[in-house]
């Protein structure tokens, strides 16, 4: 049992670095950013920050940072802090940080 709790914390911290990549970039090139989530599934627990939801997720095995203007059906999607609306120079750095990230942690570690 605490393996595989060892294990759920261990793969908790890398995704959570990778998200919290795309997360800062996100933030870095003005995008908005409506939910970071690490989990999936229905929410355990979380808050609400400024314009961003911040959630705890009952299935560990994961996560995601939903960006304004991914999704096409976005009601914000033509707003300027919409990712769909960025260069896309923006975008790359945005998709490229949370890979960039699990270097970084590894570098650390």
């Amino acid at each position: 049992m605490l393996t595989v709790i060892a294990g759920i914390v261990v793969f908790g911290v890398l995704i959570f670095f990778h998200e919290a990549g795309h997360y800062l970039a996100a933030r870095l090139v003005g995008v908005g950013v409506h939910e970071f989530s690490l989990g999936f599934g229905p929410r355990l627990w979380g808050f609400t920050r400024g314009r961003t939801a911040y959630n705890l997720r009952l299935i560990p095995y994961g996560g995601f940072v939903r960006l304004v203007g991914l999704d096409p059906h976005d009601e914000e999607r033509d707003q300027p802090y919409s990712f769909a609306r960025k260069p896309v120079w923006h975008r790359l750095v945005v998709m490229i940080a949370g890979p960039a990230m699990n270097f970084v942690l590894a570098a650390v570690a």
